[in-house]
């Protein structure tokens, strides 16, 4: 009775651990909101504040040697809330993120850290910065963890965000943006 019951335990943990974090073949769907204020290298006095919708693929299984080990997810992301607090005006703007690229290590417990880079395009009211485009390119990095949950997992990360129009008018100074990001999603499984 005693080996069955630590059995069943075991399968229950092996199981709760595997449904809720990232797997093969599975999606992550997320809601997230982010905010954050300018630094240097870029236009200064500038608050940023987006919120918006993610739907990925996990692609690989794990791969990599200790600590690095981890899995492959490709997504993109919806940005109908996206607002530039600076001295001039505040923006409003909408954003399309198709480029994310992100590395979900191996997770510890309930915990799963990830790595990711991304991309995309934001469209604005007024120009971003100031005198510059209201046609902004988004790349963007950055280093977070997700808290599986029972049915919802948390994330948070610390997320680097350059606003730059590429060079599509002469003047292009671009806003480097450090920003938090919360986001409260689940994994789909296969």
């Amino acid at each position: 009775m005693k080996v069955l019951i630590t059995g069943v335990v075991l399968l229950w943990a092996a199981g709760l651990a595997g449904q809720n974090g990232p797997q093969k073949g599975g999606q992550e769907i997320q809601f997230w909101a982010a905010g954050g204020h300018s630094v240097a290298g870029g236009t200064s006095d500038t608050v940023v504040f987006n919120a918006g919708l993610r739907y990925g693929w996990i692609l690989t299984g794990l791969h990599g040697p200790g600590i690095l080990r981890g899995q492959f997810e490709y997504a993109v992301e919806a940005v109908p809330v996206f607002l530039v607090f600076q001295p001039a005006n505040t923006a409003y703007g909408v954003g399309w993120d198709p480029l994310v690229l992100k590395w979900n290590f191996e997770h510890r417990g309930r915990i799963v850290p990830y790595f990711e880079l991304g991309g995309g395009v934001l469209f604005t009211n007024h120009t971003v910065p100031p005198d510059t485009s209201s046609v902004n390119f988004t790349p963007q990095a950055a280093l977070g963890i997700h808290r599986l949950g029972t049915k919802l997992n948390w994330s948070v990360d610390a997320r680097y965000l350059h606003i730059s129009d590429a060079g599509l008018s002469s003047f292009n100074p671009g806003i480097n943006n450090l920003e938090v990001r919360v986001g409260i999603g689940w994994f789909k499984h296969p």
